[in-house]
């Protein structure tokens, strides 16, 4: 299969990976990207996946206050060294998390962190919505499975599109920035706060004089 330079360029640019490595990659995954920088990964011939084993113990918390104080959040990504947190790339990489938090307002940071009660109350939900929209038995199984992706897309951050680039994801913005600086970098936690969230408002209290 014919592979065109740019496409094997533009892999070589998000994951770091050798020019002959993300050309056989793409190759073997029929010219589809996503396959390509799973199949490197999968090698350990991503940048990503050669600094994951790398302490990352630097980093930065930032925050975001929108909707004139409405909304606040609070990120914390971790880095290898002091002189990657000082960068400007990897700051705005950082801003650009409080803004997704703040916008998407994500249940889970990635997809293990989802309790397995949590899975097995949508699996239960999602398999009697099949069942009710008729759905052959034979297929629910796959219908379930497939919402579940769905659900993670939905809740996770790390799984989430990016709000300014919706053709991406979360991991793939962070990969492509480990890529570029070359350092582990890791997304650690967040939090998100909300005025109002949590309260009763079906009650009030009232003073009076």
């Amino acid at each position: 299969m014919h592979i065109d330079a740019q496409a094997v360029k533009a892999l070589r640019e998000k994951t770091g990976a050798g020019m002959m490595d993300c050309k056989k990659a793409l190759q073997e995954a029929g010219g589809d990207e996503e396959k390509a920088v799973n199949n490197l990964r999968e090698k350990g011939l991503s940048a990503a996946a050669r600094r994951a084993g790398k302490s990352a113990n630097q980093g930065i918390v930032d925050s975001y206050i929108h909707l004139g104080g409405k909304i606040g959040v609070l990120v914390e990504v971790n880095c290898e060294t002091d002189f990657v947190a000082r960068n400007d790339e990897f700051r705005t990489f950082v801003r650009n998390i409080c803004l997704q938090v703040a916008a998407t307002n994500p249940a889970f940071l990635k997809k293990e962190d989802v309790p397995e009660k949590v899975l097995d109350n949508e699996r239960q939900i999602i398999k009697a919505q099949a069942l009710n929209e008729g759905k052959p038995e034979k297929v629910i199984e796959k219908i379930v499975e497939g919402r579940i992706e769905k659900y993670y897309r939905e809740n996770c951050l790390m799984e989430q599109a990016y709000v300014r680039n919706e053709d991406i994801t979360i991991n793939e913005l962070l990969t492509e920035l480990i890529a570029k600086i070359g350092e582990n970098i890791i997304i650690r936690r967040y939090s998100r706060f909300e005025v109002g969230e949590g309260l009763d408002t079906s009650t009030s209290c009232s003073y009076e004089q």
